[in-house]
């Protein structure tokens, strides 16, 4: 169905800011949007697979189904439906798929259509990964998911598609990769959050407890198994349950699906729903389900931001959807997402921001009670395609399972704990959880939701650190029991594939217990786990491209100020231009991509753009 033809959701008023900025973008990407939209419509303009391809190439495709699917596929031409899984055993995350295939195929026949499974995505865990070496390929496992859900569609046969990923890197790849194939109908499928296990402020006590070493490893492990218990994502809201929050946002769920357990009984109706609504059979109302490319346009973009902002949510994002937005032909910077926070306020407290869980959130009213505030108060587009008839507004409702099976949504409002949700008109603060730093140190962020209001201005003398490790062992010898700004750099895409610094948090939240004044500054990435700690990051240019932290020494005075957005070094102009720039230390770079995979990525570190370019290997 040509994009004129689908219906339009009605009007809203939609905020000043929120209409500038989505007209500066739209601008700015005419060009990239318009080549892409016609790519896209020439693509469409084919037969469907079956009929266009050679004997030989569809014998080859249906050479596995069984012969009622072959019948449908090629005499019937029915539709078919392409899977792309991140299912993996090892990650509890993405263990609950292993089943979905099976339950997606027989929803298929019921409907008179087909379903086979593409292809395989892999999925890591930051959560497994942290501090190890495996922690340099998890940004460029980014590219990969998008070139393996590339290589499942390129096969060519499919009429829609369904994405089954939850995590860090696995959404956003999967989305990057289903925009490159933007002509097919495409749903994602969650698999939702483990339930609550230890709390996360406890857990991250006993951290900082083990990094003083009040806690042996036997304590630790006690806690970390008692966090991390079951199948699920993790409980905290980082990456992955950020990832859930922009996709509802973008109307690319089932309404309401992204935070049911994976043993809820309503799960696998949510899977067979998603069937439903990618074949235009949606139990709610039919409606036929528009191409993804035509759907995650400029006004869509904008509300996955505003929805990242009002939740507080994970920095990886001013990453991800910048690479995100330009798989759509759309180009966003991190001026637009400053701006947008200058007006969106912040509706959630969830941990890293608060002490309540993603269950919490859910129970409070979830990415529902989020978005009909929004979309509500105009901070949202309401004139957006979706999945489903009801456009954007269907997803500021809230799923439940009636006695008979069947699906019903209400309305998500009002919240259900003002402690973790609240409304526009009294939110926990007037502006978004993100903020842009800028000044003679680079471009930058900060997550300064969850910085306490007393840190939000940080002056002190620096220490540079090469790597993280360097930094964990001045902790451990007291070298940092002072008021320090701990620049942390050869930590961006081309150096080492810009791992997350996760290992950072507990040592720095202990000298910030001891009443020290102390900030990161890094080209690295910390997602939401810097927590109460004032960290800039991704800073860019980074260090290995020649920006401004390789310049920084030891003792230099640094202001990091979340108040007025800069970053700055207190050096007199002309000596700052005049220092030279360090180098890589030799035998980091000696030891940079070799072993444990991490020389398969180097053409990745080469090719890199920088954080605010979405860290690209493709472009």
């Amino acid at each position: 169905m040509p994009l004129a033809q689908v219906p339009t959701p009605k009007m809203t008023n939609t905020h000043a800011t929120v209409e500038r900025v989505t007209d500066r973008i739209r601008e700015r990407s005419r060009g990239t949007r318009e080549s892409y939209l016609k790519q896209l419509a020439e693509i469409r303009a084919r037969d469907r697979g079956s009929d266009r391809m050679g004997c030989a190439n569809v014998a080859h495709a249906v050479a596995g189904v069984p012969a009622n699917d072959k019948l449908r596929i090629v005499a019937e031409r029915g539709p078919n439906i392409g899977i792309v899984t991140a299912y993996n055993d090892m990650l509890s995350a993405h263990a609950p798929y292993q089943g979905y295939p099976d339950i997606i195929k027989h929803e298929a026949r019921g409907l008179g259509a087909t379903a086979q499974v593409a292809g395989g995505v892999p999925a890591m865990c930051d959560g497994v990964t942290q501090g190890t070496p495996g922690m340099e390929l998890s940004l460029f496992s980014r590219d990969v998911i998008a070139m393996s859900t590339a290589i499942a569609l390129t096969h060519d046969m499919f009429d829609a598609a369904l994405m089954l990923g939850v995590c860090d890197k696995i959404v956003p790849g999967l989305l990057i990769g289903a925009l490159h194939f933007g002509h097919l109908p495409t749903v994602f499928v969650p698999a939702g959050p483990m339930p609550s296990g230890l709390s996360n402020t406890a857990k991250s006590k006993v951290r900082e407890q083990a990094a003083q070493g009040l806690v042996g490893r036997q304590g630790l492990m006690d806690a970390e198994m008692a966090a991390y218990h079951t199948l699920g994502t993790c409980t905290f809201y980082g990456t992955a349950n950020s990832n859930q929050m922009l996709l509802e946002a973008m109307g690319l769920h089932v309404p309401g699906t992204a935070f049911i357990q994976p043993g809820d009984a309503m799960r696998e109706t949510l899977t067979r729903e998603a069937v439903r609504t990618v074949l235009g059979r949606a139990s709610a109302q039919p409606f036929q389900c528009p191409p993804i490319g035509e759907m995650v346009d400029e006004r869509a973009i904008v509300n996955a931001m505003a929805a990242l902002l009002a939740t507080g949510g994970s920095t990886n994002h001013l990453i991800h959807w910048v690479a995100v937005a330009r798989a759509a032909g759309i180009v966003i910077d991190w001026d637009d997402f400053s701006a947008l926070s200058d007006v969106i306020p912040l509706l959630t407290r969830v941990y890293p921001n608060g002490s309540a869980d993603v269950n919490e959130f859910q129970n409070a009213g979830g990415p529902g009670y989020v978005i009909g505030e929004l979309v509500d108060a105009g901070l949202m587009h309401g004139d957006v395609l979706t999945v489903r008839a009801g456009g954007i507004r269907e997803f500021a409702n809230f799923p439940t399972l009636a006695a008979s099976g069947t699906l019903n949504w209400s309305p998500a409002a009002p919240s259900k704990n003002d402690a973790v949700a609240r409304p526009v008109s009294a939110p926990f603060s007037a502006t978004g959880g993100l903020k842009l730093l800028q000044g003679n140190l680079g471009r930058s962020v900060i997550k300064i939701s969850s910085v306490p209001e007393d840190r939000h201005v940080i002056e002190a003398p620096a220490r540079v650190f090469d790597s993280q490790a360097a930094l964990q062992k001045a902790f451990s010898a007291g070298e940092l029991d002072r008021d320090v700004v701990c620049v942390v750099r050869w930590q961006g895409p081309q150096a080492n594939g810009m791992p997350e610094l996760h290992k950072l948090t507990p040592p720095l939240s202990v000298l910030q217990g001891k009443g020290f004044r102390v900030a990161l500054v890094t080209d690295g990435r910390m997602s939401g786990a810097s927590g109460k700690i004032p960290a800039a990051i991704h800073v860019s240019p980074e260090a290995a491209a020649g920006g401004p932290l390789a310049k920084v020494r030891d003792g230099d005075l640094i202001r990091l100020d979340g108040v007025d957005g800069t970053l700055t070094v207190l050096l007199p102009e002309d000596e700052w231009a005049a220092r030279e720039a360090a180098t890589i230390p030799e035998e980091q770079r000696a030891a940079d991509g070799r072993g444990l995979g991490r020389d398969l990525f180097a053409g990745m570190r080469r090719n890199a753009l920088t954080a605010e370019e979405g860290a690209c290997s493709w472009l």
